[in-house]
């Protein structure tokens, strides 16, 4: 089993937090597929450095930095969706590459890919381009 990253312990808790009001160390467990114990040493992690107040067997909820960081790593996944749908990838497969992308991106690179999605969606050029491409990919399939 992969290793799960603290962003994705944020991603989830941020989820869990919206819908149900708080992150149970059980809810987590599921939803990203781990043992209890395993979150529980996470979540202390997290606490430590400021970005969850976790409370044994009540949950967990974001700080305003766990806020920042979700906020950020969702429009990270917006962001690398949002191309893959554009090139013409399935909703869902562009949605599970998009949660790998997202952890592996420099600020820098996201900027440029953002810049790139607005050059296609807002420009003349970026529309043709657009269409251009997926005459090509018809072409090709």
């Amino acid at each position: 089993m992969r290793r799960k990253t603290k962003e994705e312990y944020i991603e989830i808790i941020c989820l869990l937090e919206r819908e149900q009001g708080r992150a149970q160390t059980g809810m987590i467990a599921e939803a990203i597929d781990v043992k209890p114990p395993s979150v529980t040493e996470v979540l202390r992690k997290l606490e430590e450095k400021g970005l969850i107040v976790y409370e044994p067997y009540v949950g967990a909820t974001l700080t305003e930095a766990g806020f920042e960081m979700a906020r950020d790593l969702w429009q990270r996944h917006r962001t690398f969706a949002d191309l893959l749908r554009l090139l013409g990838v399935d909703r869902r497969v562009a949605e599970a590459d998009a949660c790998q992308f997202e952890h592996h991106v420099s600020p820098e690179t996201l900027e440029y890919l953002k810049l790139f999605l607005e050059f296609l969606r807002e420009s003349p050029e970026g529309r043709r381009c657009l269409e251009d491409f997926e005459a090509f990919r018809k072409q090709r399939g």
